[in-house]
């Protein structure tokens, strides 16, 4: 079984590879790079995420989501590992979510500026974009814990 954080690194990689191509062969330069960029809605969904994990008991069993199959964990330990990992994806989307309608209410009540739409509307979209990265990174964990725990359950047979 590969080690989870090449698998991640790999991914990694490959998003960062295949996005920097359909940005530069847009016409528009490495600047267009920088719009992809909002700080306030990254944190936003991190906000959800994080604090999420560590109210529901979660944040420990989501750390070791990075080291199945380089440390042994008990059935019952992949079982967590895995939930924390699905919690994860959950508050994940429910903060992207979150983002894009407050995003949206901010367009909604400048609407009277149509120069400032576009830059608003991009902002909504990136709340989307980042979590999509983000359950990018958070679906190789899942798998890969779910597999190690069947290995388990399969081995106690």
């Amino acid at each position: 079984m590969k080690n989870i954080r090449f698998v991640l690194l790999g991914e990694l990689l490959l998003f960062i590879g295949v996005f920097v191509f359909c940005v530069l062969s847009g016409g528009q330069g490495i600047s267009s790079l920088l719009v992809f960029f909002d700080l306030p809605s990254l944190l936003l969904i991190l906000l959800f995420l994080i604090p999420g994990l560590i109210i529901m008991g979660a944040w420990k069993d989501f750390g070791k989501a990075f080291s199945v199959g380089i440390r042994p964990y008990s059935l019952l330990e992949l079982k967590n590992i895995t939930e924390a990992v699905g919690t994860a994806q959950k508050l994940t989307i429910c903060g992207a979510l979150f983002a894009i309608i407050v995003s949206g209410v901010l367009l909604m009540a400048s609407l009277d500026d149509p120069a400032s739409m576009g830059p608003r509307l991009a902002v909504c979209f990136l709340s989307g974009f980042y979590a999509v990265i983000i359950e990018f990174l958070l679906l190789p964990l899942k798998l890969h814990a779910d597999r190690k725990m069947n290995e388990e359950m399969d081995l106690g047979e």
